[in-house]
């Protein structure tokens, strides 16, 4: 079950300069960073109330994040839905037609696992589930 959602996932070009932003200009704390090599991504978190929001910075040319870049510019890339089973939600989420990227959960930022919906599926949102890893 959805139990929130737990962060918007938003593409940068440069995540020093965002961070800079989101700190100076809105006045948030970076809580913390971290590299996803398997997703090719440095993040930098930050917390509004309840949500949290990642910057994604690609790490390399071929990553996601750089092709959503390239396609889109800098912007709002996903929303992360915070889940009390993963595989669970995938598997009704399958069952209703949506198009899974990810029919497995993988090791996430924030050591969380993560699944991905396709956008094609979801009214042009690409959507998250997280949960922690156990």
């Amino acid at each position: 079950m959805i139990t929130k959602i737990d962060h918007l996932g938003i593409a940068v070009n440069n995540l020093e300069e965002s961070v800079e932003y989101y700190e100076k200009a809105l006045g948030l704390h970076c809580h913390g960073r971290e590299e996803v090599a398997s997703q090719k991504v440095k993040t930098a978190f930050f917390e509004a109330g309840d949500v949290h929001i990642e910057l994604l910075e690609p790490t390399s040319d071929d990553s996601p994040i750089a092709k959503f870049l390239e396609k889109n510019g800098e912007g709002i890339h996903h929303i992360a839905f915070a889940v009390d089973d993963i595989a669970g939600q995938l598997k009704q989420a399958s069952a209703a037609g949506v198009r899974l990227i990810h029919e497995v959960p993988f090791d996430g930022a924030a050591n969380k696992l993560v699944a991905f919906l396709h956008p094609k599926s979801t009214h042009g949102v690409l959507t998250e589930f997280c949960m922690p890893k156990k």
